[in-house]
């Protein structure tokens, strides 16, 4: 039987029913709970922020009045965006980039060794006493290993106390989110590595490519393109939404609001101070950011290998 597309070159709904059928029954369980578990609730939190709703009344409808307030008038808001946007422009490509670095590196050794170094390096975004060993390292009497090393070595006089500083908090929390960025992004540019077609290389060297980094640009990358798009996908996902790092080192809030990021903010306003109508507020502009930085990335990744 023929199948018929429309001007777009699609096949009707009924058509792709008819031929995919058994891909749409395999996929339909994630999609119903995607749908109910995601989708929903982030068109409930963009409804919800036109409102004043504190959990306990119902909703009151209250217009744009929590983004006014959010943009114009909310102080501590504003210092969250500017923490937020350094924690991503520095984290943000330097992760990406040390995932990509670290992953090719790797991909050049033996199974085994490959192996162990994998799970050594992705180690640390999975641990969980991963902010206990940062604040013996930054503890702020003599014993922390900084100031200890700092004092042995002549450079201080007394213990620095890191996270009651404002000028260290931001400094630490950048370093401590680099630490842990070799994440989910760094396995699947592993992944992506393993699967490139070795015979491209052969065909490259007879079209004219001569060193590692023409093969790079013109082949390795090219066909990377889904885990590059995954990746940073995910690095715009995981620097945008720092706030246990700065919550669990700095506290909350932090000194002169020093680590204070928008997910941190919306923690407060949310499961603090239960302004639910403005939380969601809160997380429906970080939603925005997260989605324009993803299609800003997007478009600059599609020029990959041209």
């Amino acid at each position: 039987m023929e199948t018929t597309t429309n001007k777009k070159g699609r096949l009707p709904l009924k058509e792709a029913w008819r031929l995919h059928k058994e891909k749409y029954l395999l996929i339909m369980p994630f999609a119903i709970i995607f749908v109910i578990f995601n989708l929903v609730p982030v068109l409930v939190a963009m409804g919800l922020s036109f409102t004043s709703f504190n959990m306990l009344e119902a909703p009151d409808f209250v217009g744009l009045a929590n983004y006014i307030e959010l943009l114009a008038r909310d102080e501590v808001f504003l210092i969250a965006v500017k923490n937020t946007l350094l924690l991503a422009f520095i984290t943000g490509p330097i992760s990406y980039i040390m995932c990509f670095i670290f992953a090719w590196l790797i991909n050049e050794l033996p199974p085994k060794p490959r192996a162990i170094l994998t799970l050594i390096f992705y180690a640390p975004s999975i641990s969980g006493n991963v902010y206990l060993i940062w604040k013996l390292i930054f503890s702020s009497d003599m014993y922390g290993f900084a100031n200890a090393w700092l004092m042995k070595l002549g450079l201080i006089d007394s213990p620095i106390l890191w996270f009651e500083n404002a000028d260290y908090i931001l400094p630490i929390l950048i370093v401590v989110q680099l630490w842990l960025s070799l994440g989910v992004s760094f396995l699947a540019f592993i992944a992506g590595l393993q699967t490139v077609d070795k015979s491209l290389y052969e065909a490259g060297a007879m079209d004219g490519i001569k060193n590692r980094w023409q093969e790079l640009w013109h082949i390795t990358l090219p066909s990377m393109k889904p885990q590059l798009m995954f990746g940073a996908v995910m690095q715009i996902t995981n620097s945008l939404s720092v706030s246990a790092i700065s919550i669990e080192l700095a506290g909350f809030p932090s000194v002169d609001y020093a680590g204070h990021t928008i997910l941190t903010h919306l923690h407060d306003y949310g499961n603090v101070r239960f302004e639910m109508g403005y939380a969601s507020a809160i997380a429906t502009v970080l939603f925005f950011v997260m989605l324009i930085a993803n299609i800003i990335v997007q478009k600059m990744l599609r020029r990959v290998g041209d």
